[in-house]
């Protein structure tokens, strides 16, 4: 059974959306897309909630469906993952992984 990991997150205060979104299409898509355990990555930008004009909670969503959690385990410890998520981690604050699986 796949897992989907949900992302919630805001950029840091300094870093712009154009610096993100730049380097999640130059490096972290093709990267976590390459991932054996991935069956698809997708970043989202938020740009309202349904019914309101209050900003939304976070700016970014990341949707990734894992197939293999095991598998996605080791290849996230790879050095060319960490240092991916370093570069993530150096843009990112208020950052959740959330774990997610069907509702049957």
């Amino acid at each position: 059974m796949s897992t989907k990991i949900v992302v919630l997150f805001n950029l840091k205060d300094g870093v712009s959306a154009a610096d993100y979104e730049a380097w999640a299409k130059a490096t972290d898509l093709p990267t976590v897309n390459g991932l054996k355990s991935v069956d698809s990555f997708q970043p989202f930008r938020s740009v309202g909630l349904l019914g309101s004009d209050a900003k939304p909670p976070y700016a970014y969503v990341e949707i990734i469906d894992v197939n293999d959690m095991d598998t996605f385990g080791d290849e996230i410890g790879t050095d060319a993952m960490q240092k991916v998520a370093s570069e993530f981690q150096s843009m990112v604050d208020d950052v959740f992984f959330i774990l997610t699986e069907p509702v049957r």
